[in-house]
């Protein structure tokens, strides 16, 4: 992962366009290029950022293409909270294959169980809110 090291500056210019990133948590002033790629491809119109709101109130702003599947984002929100660990320490290793199984993201009151279907299919737009949610034991 390419990483370079920004404390004072807080745009990139990208052929003469100019974007703000705002959503980049500037903690450590460590920012990668996937980050910065995201914020042009926001500022364009290319991704589209989904609010993911976990049970502890805390509020991820996850970045992901227009026509992004659910696979998608939960790609992106582990990738986010990777990023957040290497930055913050904390939890070494998160079991993701468990995460899945024991939680769920809802939309509207609706569960995103196929992988494969397109947020837009959900009725999924830019800056719209996603639950991160435990799910109910099946008996």
């Amino acid at each position: 992962v390419k990483k370079f090291y920004a404390p004072h500056i807080r745009t990139v210019r990208n052929n003469g366009f100019i974007c703000s990133l705002k959503q980049i948590p500037f903690c450590c002033f460590q920012v990668t290029l996937e980050e910065v790629n995201s914020q042009i491809a926001l500022e364009y119109g290319q991704a589209m950022t989904v609010k993911v709101l976990k049970a502890d109130g805390e509020m991820m702003p996850i970045v992901v293409v227009q026509n992004a599947t659910v696979l998608d984002l939960k790609k992106a929100i582990r990738r986010f909270m990777e990023l957040k660990q290497q930055r913050e320490g904390g939890v070494k290793y998160i079991s993701w294959r468990y995460v899945w199984r024991t939680y769920h993201l809802v939309f509207q009151g609706e569960k995103l169980e196929d992988d494969t279907m397109r947020l837009k299919d959900y009725g999924i737009r830019n800056r719209d809110e996603v639950t991160f949610m435990k799910q109910l034991r099946k008996k």
